[in-house]
């Protein structure tokens, strides 16, 4: 998401309590979206926090993200938190078991999953068009998801 970021908040495989979309503008994003992690830590205490991988040179993400992640991990270990990190390969080979490739077919799988979520899917995206900010909330799910689904598919693991 451009201008913020997307969280989800689960208490096991398919079981999302909380979850929500943060608008930052402006200067100092980075430490925005640190702050806003940061209460997110405070209030809900998680012992895990899943972060794309975006240390991968074929990743395209901007120094600014890359630094955004770094400091999150840094947070996240600051606060006795595991932090595990999750690359699009692994997303897509989770998801390829249901048939979804595209992070919309992804999008839609989860929302099938999670009943919760469903009214949030946002619409197809024509090449025109720019992302909808809510599916950042289905990317940070898929995150999750493929966190769940571990090292060996179909099994799920708990924190």
């Amino acid at each position: 998401m451009a201008r913020g970021f997307a969280f989800i908040l689960f208490e096991g495989p398919l079981a999302p309590f909380d979850w929500g979309l943060s608008f930052s503008e402006g200067h100092a994003k980075n430490a925005r979206t640190l702050e806003g992690v940061r209460a997110i830590i405070e209030r809900y205490q998680p012992n895990t926090l899943v972060l794309e991988d975006c240390t991968s040179k074929s990743v395209r993400r901007s120094p600014r993200i890359r630094a955004l992640a770094l400091a999150l991990a840094h947070l996240a270990a600051a606060n006795h938190m595991e932090v595990h990190k999750v690359d699009r390969s692994m997303i897509r080979n989770a998801f390829a078991t249901v048939g979804a490739r595209t992070k919309y077919e992804i999008a839609q799988a989860i929302a099938r999953e999670i009943p919760a979520l469903s009214h949030r899917l946002p619409p197809l995206r024509k090449v025109w068009m720019s992302e909808n900010p809510r599916q950042s909330l289905f990317d940070a799910a898929a995150l999750a998801a493929t966190y769940y689904a571990g090292s060996s598919p179909g099994q799920p693991r708990s924190t």
